[in-house]
C-alpha cells in the first residue's frame, strides 16, 4: 500500500468531491451466490427496482453495461427507465461501431433530454458481438466516434473526414443535448496505450477496475501525463464491488456466503461469455488473483475471487464501514473523484452501502460539477 502522505495525480477536479454510483447489471449476472444464474433477476421488472432504488437511496449514478448476453440492452432501458428517475444520472455503456456516429448522437441527445441533463456515457472500445477486430481499428472507430459526437454536441455543423467512417458534413440542430459546455461526460477505462491515449486526449474519467494501490497510482500518473501532452487534464475513476457492514468479521462472512455455491466450470463459462473475457483488462484481473492470498486478499480489504465467475471488474472492498470508508479516503487522495460500486445481490447491497457509507462521503453529481447542466 502507498505510504502517507499520498500526492494526488493532476485532475480536472480539485474539490475534493467524489460521484458515488451504484450498478443495474443488465446483462444477467446479478445473484446470491456467485456461478449461479437467476433469470429473475434479469428482467425490465428487476433492473427498474435496481435503478429506482439507486435513485431513492442517494446513489448520484448508475452505470448501465452492455454486453451481447440475455438480459437488457442499455438504450431502450434508459429510455424507459428514464421518466420513473428523480435525481439520479445514468452512466450509458456505448460500444462504438454499433450505431452511425450521427445517430448515435442524435439518440444520446434525445435521452439527455429525456433526463434533463443526468446523462453520463460510458465509451466501450471492444470488439462487436461476434468479431475479433485489430486493436489499431478499434482506437480509430473510437477516436473518430467521439470527434463526431462532440463536434455533434458543441458545434453548429458536423464536418468529419475518417478512414473509418469516411466524409461526413451535417447540420447539428437534430443533435442538441439538454446539457452545456460540451454535452455529456464521457467516461472511459482500458490498459493498453492506445486506449489510454483515447481517453487522455477526448474523455473526462478514466474508469479503472480494482488494483493494489501501488498499481492504481501509476496506472492514474501514467494517463494524467498522457492528458496533458494533449493540453488536458481529466478526472479518475474506480469500478469496483463493496461488501460492507458493521463489522469486518460480518463483511467477511458475506463474502463466503455468495461462494458457498461456487462452481468452477459453471464460474469459467459465466465469465467467458462475456464479450470482454479476452480483454488486457480481464487478463490482468486474473494476474491480480493470482497474486492473492489463501483467503482471496491481495492487499488489506481487497478481496479478489469474484473475478473467478465474472469477466470485467473482479474485486471487492470487503471491510466494517470505518475501514471501507477510510480506503474511499485514501483513493479520494491520489485523485480519484468518481466510484461506481456493486454488490451481490444488487438490491440488497445498495441498502447496505447507502447506509453505511454514503453519508460519510462528499457524494455530488459530475455534470453538475463539470458545469454540463
Amino acid at each position: 500500500m502507498l505510504q502517507q502522505p499520498i500526492q494526488s495525480v493532476s485532475v480536472r477536479t480539485p474539490q475534493r468531491v467524489c460521484e458515488l454510483s451504484w450498478f443495474s447489471d443488465l446483462c444477467g449476472e446479478d445473484t446470491e451466490f456467485l456461478s449461479l444464474r437467476d433469470p429473475a433477476r434479469s428482467t425490465f421488472a428487476h433492473c427498474r427496482d435496481i435503478a429506482l432504488k439507486a435513485d431513492q437511496l442517494g446513489f448520484s449514478n448508475l452505470l448501465l453495461p452492455t454486453s451481447y448476453m440475455a438480459g437488457q440492452e442499455v438504450i431502450p432501458f434508459a429510455g424507459g427507465v428514464a421518466p420513473d428517475l428523480q435525481q439520479i444520472s445514468l452512466l450509458t455503456a456505448i460500444r462504438c461501431g454499433e450505431m452511425h456516429p450521427p445517430m448515435l448522437a442524435r439518440t444520446l441527445a434525445s435521452l439527455d433530454h429525456m433526463l434533463q441533463g443526468r446523462l453520463t456515457i460510458n465509451i466501450i472500445n471492444s470488439d462487436l458481438p461476434g468479431y475479433r477486430e485489430n486493436a489499431d481499428f478499434r482506437y480509430q472507430r473510437c477516436a473518430e466516434t467521439i470527434q463526431i459526437l462532440k463536434q455533434a454536441w458543441t458545434q453548429d455543423r458536423i464536418e468529419h473526414d475518417g478512414p473509418v467512417y469516411g466524409k461526413i458534413s451535417l447540420d447539428t440542430t437534430p443533435t442538441r443535448p439538454y446539457q452545456q459546455n460540451g454535452g455529456p461526460l464521457l467516461y472511459f477505462g482500458g490498459t493498453s496505450a492506445g486506449a489510454r491515449d483515447v481517453c487522455a486526449r477526448y474523455c473526462d474519467v478514466f474508469l479503472m477496475w480494482p488494483e493494489n494501490e501501488e498499481r492504481l497510482y501509476a496506472n492514474m500518473q501514467d494517463v494524467a501525463e498522457r492528458a496533458d501532452r494533449f493540453g488536458r487534464t481529466i478526472d479518475f475513476g474506480l469500478r469496483v464491488h463493496v461488501i460492507v457492514r458493521e463489522t469486518e468479521a460480518e463483511a467477511r462472512a458475506w463474502s463466503k456466503h455468495i461462494m458457498s455455491k461456487f462452481d468452477a466450470v459453471r464460474g469459467a463459462a459465466l465469465k467467458n461469455a462475456s464479450q470482454s473475457a479476452w480483454s488486457l483488462g480481464v487478463k490482468r484481473q486474473n494476474e491480480l488473483r493470482e497474486e492473492a492470498d489463501s483467503d482471496g486478499f491481495v492487499e488489506p480489504l481487497l478481496w479478489t475471487d469474484i473475478g473467478k465467475a465474472r469477466s470485467g471488474a473482479g474485486g471487492a472492498l470487503v471491510g466494517s464501514a470505518d475501514q471501507i470508508v477510510e480506503k474511499i479516503n485514501r483513493y479520494m487522495d491520489m485523485g480519484m473523484r468518481a466510484f461506481i460500486f456493486s454488490g451481490y445481490p444488487l438490491r440488497e447491497e445498495a441498502e447496505y452501502v447507502a447506509r453505511l457509507v454514503l453519508p460519510r462521503l462528499p457524494n455530488v453529481s459530475m455534470p453538475v460539477v463539470q458545469g454540463r447542466i
